[in-house]
């Protein structure tokens, strides 16, 4: 392991003495290394913090009470720095109930530097830093201790190299004045309800729920509710319990018994053994009932010749403002938001600073207003 000085942090008394310390950072660069295979909730390990010449693993393992790096964390004064946060705040959010913020996540703030979306740390480390980051301790056991030197210098190098992308990205988005367009992502990423998700909610996740109707749709309801609650009080994946081809198949075929449900294919054993009256009683139950209404969802747009042509002629005005901007294109306008444009929803299609870079000229195109030509630089709107 390369000669880094750094503090791990193994017990109460020395986490408190850290958080003493870290107590006037404006901003906190963060990680976190756990495991979650085997378990609903992520099983924290380590959490990796920087802020200038302060580096710590914190040892979530060994130490009892997180409560006050917990609270520092909640402070809304300090900024924290992660890349991909939304795992990391989830877990935050499990053991406090409450969501870090304000946050800066760099993979979100890459793409408005031109950077590919959902870039990874080491690329975009090799990207913007030239570095070549060692990822092949993204599997490792983080329980094991001692930790290995390997695993310690991976640990390390996540917010080592991540505070260096931090600085050197923002400096550049605000002499390019982007800031401010990564509010409302931010703001996203640290809402509640991304992570608070009610159990009763949760059959709206299973996949292709909307080809459902009837006591069929109450029963996947039911069951979902049922499999999330289970999976939260067992600490299992839900996945473990019952798959969703199974459970739309056991609200399709509605077993009345225990021998019923026993044809039901791929549901597991160990499931079937220990909850089979539960499961009977509660699909019976379902079928008497209404179902929830389904959510609206959008029509996929019929992409007829004419209709694609449309869609094709806003992208290339967004692929030539994006070259100009250094923006990925799939960042400014997905091709999904186009085919909202062209079936009349452009408003609703452009959130946020979008609108204000490609909204009145998408608008125009659309309505026949402007049209585009081809010069030697690229494309050019030309109005009447």
């Amino acid at each position: 392991m390369s000669d880094i000085t750094y503090d791990y942090v193994a017990d109460n008394e020395a986490l408190v003495a850290l958080c003493k310390q870290l107590e006037s950072a404006p901003y906190l660069v963060l990680d976190t290394e756990f495991l979650r295979e085997r378990t609903y909730r992520p099983d924290l390990c380590l959490i990796q913090i920087k802020y200038q010449d302060t580096l710590a693993i914190v040892d979530a393992q060994t130490i009892t009470d997180l409560s006050p790096l917990v609270q520092r964390l909640l402070d809304p004064s300090t900024l924290k720095v992660l890349h991909a946060a939304s795992q990391d705040l989830e877990i935050f959010w499990m053991i406090a109930r409450r969501v870090p913020s304000p946050v800066f996540d760099t993979q979100l703030a890459a793409p408005l530097l031109g950077h590919p979306e959902q870039i990874g740390y080491a690329n975009l480390c090799k990207a913007v830093l030239d570095l070549d980051i060692d990822k092949s301790q993204t599997r490792a056991d983080w329980t094991r201790r001692p930790l290995p030197d390997k695993q310690i210098q991976y640990a390390l190098d996540d917010v080592i190299h991540l505070e260096t992308l931090y600085l050197h990205m923002r400096q550049e988005l605000e002499s390019l004045g982007r800031i401010a367009w990564l509010e409302p992502e931010f703001r996203a990423i640290e809402s509640v309800e991304k992570y608070d998700q009610p159990a009763r909610e949760r059959w709206k996740k299973v996949r292709q729920v909307t080809r459902y109707k009837g006591a069929a749709l109450a029963c996947i309801q039911a069951l979902a509710e049922w499999r999330e609650l289970k999976a939260r009080e067992t600490n299992q994946p839900r996945n473990w319990l019952m798959k969703d081809e199974v459970l739309t198949l056991l609200a399709q075929q509605q077993p009345t018994d225990v021998e019923e449900l026993a044809h039901i294919r791929g549901l597991d054993r160990r499931t079937r053994e220990r909850y089979a009256e539960e499961l009977v009683s509660l699909i019976a139950e379902a079928r008497q009932r209404d179902p929830e209404p389904l959510p609206p969802f959008r029509k996929k747009l019929k992409t007829s010749p004419a209709t694609q042509a449309r869609i094709q002629l806003l992208d290339a005005w967004v692929h030539h403002r994006a070259a100009e901007l250094d923006i990925a294109p799939g960042l400014l306008a997905p091709p999904a938001l186009l085919e909202q444009f062209v079936a009349g929803d452009g408003q609703e299609a452009l959130p946020g600073w979008r609108d204000a870079l490609i909204g009145e000229a998408l608008s125009k195109l659309i309505s026949g207003e402007a049209s585009l030509r081809a010069t030697r630089s690229g494309l050019a709107l030309s109005e009447p």
